[in-house]
């Protein structure tokens, strides 16, 4: 038996036994050759079914919860003008928006350096839809409507409800847009004359439109910026122009049109002032009159784990034009108005993110069959879904609030209750709804199995991209210290303000007829009063209780806010059961932990545990050994109502953290 080989050449085939077989060794097929191929494997297809993959739909008609909300907050004429509005956008942003964020995702920016010939042009190169996502922000004015004020102190929460749901879409365009809204507001807050720049902030034309970007932190970090900030600032021979020289470590939105800058002015000695009092902040065009870099070299784009749509560099400020536009001396306070608002912007992308996680995972659980029912009809995987809806539903709540509180301040128009509670709650809802959004994704992936780790269907990346919002404006810990400050900075009274509004909606409650609501006056009441207690009578433990108190101040706000939303005539049914699961909870946590004698152990504790088996010697260029208990210092701070308490150790020196309300040196 001869086969051919590649040249047509015949060659010998060696059999292992002595004769060939009569027959060919492989069994012939017992169906007829067109029967074969319409196997459900056979000639490599894939098999008969295909999963049916989950739709988002109109990114605001699918959300009930939310209409409902707004339709308590703004008056009847105001939601009739904007309405039709978020239903279109609602509508773009589940259709043509995503398909630009995952163009984003699938081609993510890159830096060109030099050109052909070796000349150096630090050019950030985007792709195509991430410069179409700014015409859309212009367009629908993204940014412009929290100042055309159309909607006079509703204009805030009808931007905040368009930004809301262009998040998960955006392709990590908010994170520009966050930082152009607060530019904005800093310039109007402080009412710094640079005509220019404001008009292209707020422009809806998208040649005109420009964002901007937030180049304060440095290699020393983004949240002790008072010790961190090295780039000085020095004069030129025109007034209130200098020339920065230093190096911003993380420069989110590096393609802005704009930045402000934080930087340390110098005298004619070349001498600057440390601390706070020595940082002044600056208006930064990012180009010159010819498109020329002003001044910067773009070193490197960050390798992140997620938000790698958005180019985030080092940069090396050598010479760069820069305008004063704080007093000298008075950065951080000026600054203080973007922070606010870049805090709402990041509290919003938190909420956003698992809500459309959640969207996508209840139409799937519709679409996905196992053991012969749709993955829907399981009990333990509606209980899932019943427990993220439930924890969304909350951080919607007060993301909405928030907003409506910004409104207010933006018109001037907030009472001295609402400023307070803004001051405290902008931390905490900061915090709270960050770590929510970690754990909701990914509670979000496992509800699609195995395809939630599949990069292809774009669920992996909104993970990877929520989990930058812990860390961006301020760490959980940061944060858990500034609900801290705000409580002593007003002696108290941020605290009173709470407990305020909290027995306001408790007392309404108490009259309702349902027992659900009924039982939320009790429980808020009490929870606000434990708060209260344990804050002012060991304002010692209050660094140590700092996050679990933050904890309880989000969870009986929310269910504060969830009652208040039940007594409506919005409310329905769902919403009063969402108040029931949310009450299901302990809404005083750090109460709780109290009585446990959680907060018993002292920093010496703590570290007895973390560095078992250290040894400091062992750590390559560790500059900044830790003392087990030597060195210790007494400071003294102002405590709640007119208490002053010693503190020992090393609480003074953390709580002087970075605060951008705070005038004088830590």
């Amino acid at each position: 038996m001869y086969l051919r080989g590649a040249l047509g050449i015949p060659y010998p085939v060696r059999w292992k036994s002595s004769a060939p077989p009569a027959t060919t060794p492989w069994p012939k097929p017992a169906l007829a050759a067109r029967s074969i191929e319409r196997l459900p494997y056979a000639k490599a297809r894939t098999g008969i079914f295909v999963q049916e993959e989950p739709d988002w739909p109109n990114a605001y008609t699918s959300n009930p919860f939310v209409r409902r909300n707004l339709a308590r907050l703004c008056p009847p004429p105001v939601l009739e003008s904007i309405e039709p509005d978020l239903e279109g956008f609602g509508q773009r942003v589940s259709t043509d928006i995503w398909s630009l964020g995952r163009e984003c995702e699938d081609n993510p920016p890159y830096l060109k350096q030099t050109n052909a010939w070796g000349r150096r042009v630090d050019e950030i190169v985007t792709c195509p839809a991430w410069r179409a996502q700014k015409a859309i922000a212009a367009q629908e004015g993204l940014v412009a409507i929290a100042y055309e004020r159309n909607q006079a102190e509703y204009s805030r929460i009808y931007q905040a409800v368009k930004l809301f749901m262009y998040g998960p879409a955006s392709g990590l365009y908010c994170c520009p847009l966050a930082m152009t809204d607060g530019a904005a507001q800093t310039l109007q807050a402080h009412q710094v004359d640079l005509p220019e720049a404001w008009a292209h902030l707020t422009s809806r034309d998208p040649a005109q439109f420009w964002t901007s970007g937030q180049w304060m932190t440095e290699k020393r970090g983004g949240s002790d910026v008072a010790h961190g900030t090295e780039t000085l600032a020095v004069p030129t021979d025109q007034p209130g122009l200098f020339h920065l020289h230093g190096y911003k470590w993380f420069s989110s939105a590096t393609d802005a049109d704009m930045t402000l800058a934080l930087a340390r002015i110098v005298d004619g000695q070349g001498q600057s002032v440390a601390g706070n009092k020595g940082i002044s902040m600056f208006f930064v065009k990012v180009r010159d009159a010819q498109g020329r870099l002003n001044g910067i070299e773009v070193c490197k784009l960050k390798n992140k784990l997620g938000t790698r749509q958005l180019p985030t560099a080092e940069l090396l400020l050598d010479g760069t034009v820069a305008e004063l536009v704080s007093s000298p001396g008075r950065g951080i306070p000026s600054i203080a108005s973007m922070l606010t608002i870049t805090r709402l912007h990041n509290i919003l992308n938190s909420v956003s993110y698992p809500r459309r996680m959640i969207t996508l995972a209840r139409d799937y659980a519709m679409k996905r069959t196992a053991f012969g029912q749709p993955i829907a009809q399981k009990v333990l995987h509606a209980q899932t879904l019943a427990r993220m809806e439930v924890e969304i539903r909350g951080c919607e709540c007060l993301m909405l609030d928030i907003a409506r509180m910004i409104g207010l301040d933006d018109v001037h128009h907030i009472s001295d209750q609402d400023s307070l509670i803004l001051r405290i709650m902008t931390p905490v809802a900061k915090l709270y709804t960050a770590k929510q959004s970690v754990a909701l994704n990914s509670e979000g992936l496992e509800c699609f199995g195995g395809q939630g780790y599949i990069e292809d269907t774009g669920l992996p990346g909104m993970l990877r991209d929520s989990q930058v919002l812990p860390i961006w404006e301020g760490t959980s810990n940061v944060m858990s210290l500034d609900v801290i400050r705000a409580l002593i900075k007003t002696n108290g009274e941020a605290l009173q303000a709470f407990e305020a509004r909290v027995s306001a909606v408790a007392g309404l409650a108490s009259k309702s007829n349902l027992g659900t609501i009924q039982e939320s006056a009790e429980a808020i009441r009490k929870s606000a009063r434990a708060i209260l207690h344990f804050a002012t009578e060991r304002p010692d433990q209050l660094e140590k209780a700092s996050r679990d108190l933050s904890v309880s101040l989000a969870h009986t706000y929310i269910a504060t806010l969830l009652t208040e939303h039940a007594l409506s005539e919005f409310a329905s049914e769902s919403d009063v059961v969402t108040l029931r699961h949310w009450l299901q909870r302990d809404l005083s946590p750090v109460s709780t932990k109290f009585s446990q004698g959680v907060y018993e152990d002292d920093v010496k504790s703590y570290q007895s545990l973390v560095f078992d088996g250290y040894n400091p010697n062992e750590s390559r260029g560790n500059q900044n050994l830790i003392s087990m208990g030597s060195n210790r210092f007494t400071g003294t701070l102002h405590s709640l109502n007119g208490f002053r308490v010693k503190f020992q150790g090393t609480q003074r020196l953390q709580l002087a953290w970075f605060d951008p309300r705070e005038d004088s040196d830590c």
